[in-house]
């Protein structure tokens, strides 16, 4: 029996007119696409990025607004079952079609599927979208809950006081975080589509997967929503099988199973320990053709007793390896700006600084296919906390029913992807019981409350992803533990803020040992050149009005100087101020992560807070918003080498310990050299030898007595490998930069080009600290914030971005080289 192939879907997306009932304005807005975006376009707000005009355009999320638009439709497009399909709808929304109200949504984060056979009529129809004032619905359901719910302490939002974000279910940054602009942005980021089906349309496509020696079986689990009863046909193909054929469904959602086995399979690998390759997965229903690639990979996270208390660490392919990476929050606070070529920039790097695992915050949202798509390319692991953070969240059922619809979507919308590694319950929620007065004054119904949640999404996760690991929360000390998981350190994973909220000493990273560190991190200010880009010159004082607005954490301005007079000479000026909060901002994590590295296989992951920004802002990223690196960002390609050395002070500041670090399957010899450098100029070999480390592990390389070193000396240090290629440079230095009087060493540069790159070549005549190199073009360079010393060459090669191709002639007018010396 041939079945014809009669599946079609007609495109709603494109030009809409955006009007409001409250003002007099009819303007174009394209969909998928936001209201800002739309006002922006026709001039009817300034740019919110620009000075304090965040405060200037809080009106546009205070106002009711409506999309339509006209669409035709053929005697063809409609000769079936149809389907309004909209995703990412923000959020609370009355969908309209020709003029009859068809549905209402209030789930961004759901695709919502509505019937509409015999709605749609040939030739000209019209389809509305009516959104409500969301922070007033959240408003008025907070009132109406039988007890209070505290919204959280982390909204800076300008005036726009008691947003309930627990009440509604859209991105909870969008109203303002303390890194983030507040702009409750309203529109539709997702797909919007009339499908037709014969019979039956396509819900979701599920691979689980079950290793062996020398196969795979992988069992492919295909939900079909069908109209009415029948047969219908679907297939699967995969590495050259087909399987699948004539199916009888019948009204509601079917679910259909194959197995298919694939021998000697080419294995997925996270990057840098091995290839990422891609199995096309085709599925075939009538037409409605859906395409996934599935990367081949056992995944395991090890939580088991030891010596110390429980393990917690990730198994690739047998493999135990050091999860390396950062916190992901939203690209952009307007969604229209959220493009696959900035995601693809963002995460090529997040590769290039040597990350293997990115953690989806749970205050943000799910990202679209793409996102996921491109981590499966790249190598990228996630761990994926569901949208939940900092606040608790009501538990009626109406609450939990829209929350369950919304994670068994994305949890089968997302799972056959490689790089999902473990789904979280939420971000910081147990944790935020001791916040608030309400949570603290009633524990046990908070708990109850918070329990009756989070069992829903383990459930969820055990009946959707049994494969994959649920974790209650980030921090957690594991299954129905509600105690505080802030400061413990043998189980679990960690979330350690003393450094920063606390403004202890970058050393006192060395006195904490997690298992996993899943959130730490130290602020720095933005580049220079995009503060110019939402500055005028006389904004340009870390305490003038504009850059405290661009400066979302409480105090925050202040602790980054607090801590700059605490390791350098104070500033000489704003510019200097700015690069000096870099070099710091790095030496923060870089104390923290070398340190961390170094107890493996105790700690078994550092994820710092955080990789990029959404907007213009003094923050804890080490990417600028627009993705250009940080210093941060530099350092962390060093810190992140695979194969490493580290310098690690005794708690009594008597010896100084070298570790080396692999985080490779094979056995690494190095050879290390360390040098005492004088700090104007000259130096001695004070170690210099061999060894081998372990597969997978840190070891002790040689120790230092720090009586050894002169009062004007620090350590330099460098490792090759058996072949004498250099791998990587360090350095350490004994005291705080300021109690050392640094020459102005005099840098100079040449530049060359070798098969099409540009290479930068410096030289110093005495030791310049974070010697940092930069040029006008958006790039960035192979290495920076380098130690130079006299006598050494140091070429650093130069990668444009957004496929540009550049020559060292192009770049050479532009450059810029800065070091420590010339701050103060």
């Amino acid at each position: 029996m041939t079945i014809p192939a009669t599946y079609s879907a007609l495109d709603l997306s494109g030009a809409f007119t955006l009007t409001s009932p409250t003002r007099d304005t009819s303007l174009p807005i394209q969909l998928p696409g936001d209201v800002h975006s739309a006002l922006l376009a026709a001039g009817d707000i300034p740019d919110p990025y620009w000075g304090e005009n965040e405060k200037v355009v809080m009106w546009v999320n205070e106002t009711a607004w409506a999309v339509e638009r006209p669409f035709t439709a053929t005697a063809a497009d409609i000769d079936g079952y149809l389907t309004l399909t909209l995703a990412e709808v923000d959020c609370i929304a009355t969908i309209s079609l020709n003029g009859e109200e068809i549905a209402r949504t209030d789930n961004s984060f759901v695709r919502y599927d509505f019937d509409v056979t015999g709605k749609v009529r040939e030739g000209e129809n019209t389809l509305r979208l009516d959104f409500a004032v969301a922070p007033e619905v959240a408003k008025a359901r907070a009132e109406a809950h039988p007890f209070p719910i505290p919204f959280t302490y982390n909204y800076q939002t300008n005036g726009l006081k008691g947003i309930h974000m627990n009440f509604i279910r859209k991105a909870a940054c969008h109203a303002g975080w303390d890194w983030g602009i507040c702009l409750m942005p309203i529109g539709v980021y997702g797909t919007m589509s009339l499908r037709k089906s014969r019979l039956a349309r396509q819900e979701s496509v599920q691979v689980d997967q079950q290793h062996s020696e020398k196969s795979v079986e992988l069992t492919i689990k295909t939900r079909l929503f069908a109209f009415a009863e029948g047969e219908v046909k679907l297939e699967h193909t995969i590495a050259g099988q087909k399987i699948g054929g004539s199916l009888t469904v019948r009204p509601g959602e079917n679910l259909f199973t194959h197995r298919v086995s694939i021998e000697n399979p080419n294995l997925w690998w996270p990057v840098g320990q091995g290839e990422q390759p891609l199995y096309d997965l085709v599925t075939d229903l009538e037409g409605e053709v859906t395409r996934r690639k599935i990367g081949l990979r056992k995944l395991e996270w090890v939580v088991e007793p030891d010596e110390i208390d429980h393990t917690f660490k990730c198994r690739i392919n047998g493999r135990d390896i050091t999860m390396m990476g950062a916190n992901w929050i939203p690209a952009d606070a307007i969604p229209s700006r959220i493009t696959p070529a900035v995601i693809r920039d963002l995460l090529e790097s997040a590769k290039s600084a040597n990350m293997n695992m990115l953690r989806i915050w749970g205050g943000g949202q799910y990202e679209p296919d793409y996102f996921y798509e491109l981590c499966d390319e790249l190598g990228i692991l996630l761990w994926h906390d569901f949208m939940f953070s900092c606040m608790s969240y009501p538990s009626n059922r109406e609450f939990l029913d829209n929350v369950h619809l919304e994670i068994t979507q994305q949890v089968r919308r997302l799972s056959h992807h490689a790089s999902i590694a473990l789904w979280c319950g939420d971000n910081e929620v147990i944790g935020s019981l001791n916040w608030y007065p309400e949570t603290r004054s009633d524990k046990e119904r908070y708990i109850a409350n918070y329990d009756r949640l989070n069992s829903m999404l383990q459930r969820i996760v055990e009946d959707e992803d049994s494969a994959r690991r649920f974790w209650p929360s980030s921090p957690s000390l594991g299954y129905l533990d509600f105690s505080d998981g802030w400061h413990a350190d043998t189980r679990g994973d960690l979330h350690y803020w003393d450094v920063w909220h606390s403004a202890k000493p970058f050393e006192a990273y060395r006195g904490i040992n997690p298992r996993f560190a899943s959130e730490f991190g130290f602020q720095s200010f933005t580049s220079m050149n995009v503060i110019e880009s939402f500055t005028e010159p006389q904004d340009r004082n870390p305490s003038s009005p504009v850059m405290e607005n661009h400066q979302r954490n409480e105090g925050g301005n202040a602790r980054i100087l607090e801590t700059m007079t605490r390791y350098f000479r104070f500033p000489r000026d704003f510019e200097q101020m700015v690069f000096l909060s870099q070099i710091q901002q790095g030496l923060a994590i870089k104390t923290a992560i070398e340190y961390w590295r170094s107890t493996k296989p105790r700690c078994m992951g550092t994820l710092y807070w955080q990789i990029n920004d959404i907007w213009p802002v003094a923050s804890w990223s080490s990417l600028d918003y627009g993705g250009q690196w940080k210093l941060l960002h530099y350092m962390a390609k060093r810190f992140y080498l695979p194969v490493n050395v580290v310098a690690v002070p005794s708690a009594d500041k008597r010896q100084i310990t070298f570790k080396g670090i692999n985080d490779t399957a094979s056995p690494t010899t190095i050879g290390l050299e360390v040098r005492a450098v004088k700090i104007g100029g000259g130096d001695r070999v004070v170690f210099s030898g061999n060894c081998t480390i372990s597969p997978d592990a840190a070891m002790e390389v040689a120790t230092l007595q720090s009586a050894d070193l002169s009062t004007d000396e620090f350590l330099f240090f460098s490792w090759t490998d058996a072949r004498g290629i250099l791998l990587g440079e360090n350095d350490f230095f004994p005291k705080a930069y300021k109690a050392y009087e640094l020459g102005a060493p005099t840098i100079s540069s040449s530049w060359s080009d070798n098969d099409g790159k540009p290479i930068l070549t410096l030289e110093t005549d005495k030791p310049a600290l974070f010697a940092t190199a930069t040029v006008d073009v958006p790039g960035f360079f192979s290495d920076n914030a380098v130690t130079l010393l006299p006598g050494r060459k140091t070429e650093l090669s130069f990668s444009p971005r957004h496929n540009r191709t550049v020559t060292s002639a192009e770049l050479a007018p532009s450059l810029r080289i800065r070091n420590l010396a010339e701050t103060f």
